[in-house]
């Protein structure tokens, strides 16, 4: 057993955890912080997206005890006040979701890379995306969120 000990979303949390916990495991059933994902548990499917320490990370192939003492977000912490975050609206208007099933992955993904690129082409996008599968939507109304959202951030 490991003690690990983070701050999730502004909130300081310690739980003693088998050793192998993987960060999604721990987010998901230890923390009850279920918009974390998990479609693939091999890391190819990006739908486990967190930022640790303002980074985005496949959570499914890091171990908890991996980022003791880190800051981690997760899709509930990007609301503030009960407001959305400028992506999360961006994939509302924009309707950049469909079964959303990828979209906390998606949208932790895309603020990481506007916090990297002010403005992104489409292609960058694109590629910044690519490690984030979705099955529904055809990443069109995804990219559109992103360049919109942009402008607010």
């Amino acid at each position: 057993m490991t003690k690990v000990t983070l701050e999730v979303n502004g909130k300081k949390v310690s739980k003693e955890v088998p050793d192998h916990t993987l960060l999604s495991v721990f987010l998901r059933d230890n923390l009850n912080l279920t918009g974390t994902h998990v479609g693939c548990d091999t890391s190819q499917c990006g739908a486990c997206v967190v930022h640790v320490n303002g980074k985005s990370i496949k959570s499914c192939s890091t171990l908890a005890a991996d980022v003791e003492g880190s800051k981690v977000t997760t899709i509930e912490g990007l609301a503030k006040d009960g407001k959305l975050h400028p992506m999360q609206q961006a994939f509302k208007k924009t309707h950049g979701l469909q079964c959303g099933y990828c979209t906390p992955g998606m949208v932790m993904s895309a603020v990481d890379l506007l916090q990297t690129k002010k403005n992104p082409s489409d292609q960058e996008i694109r590629e910044w995306l690519e490690g984030n599968i979705c099955r529904c939507t055809g990443y069109q109304n995804i990219v559109a969120a992103v360049k919109e959202a942009a402008t607010k951030m």
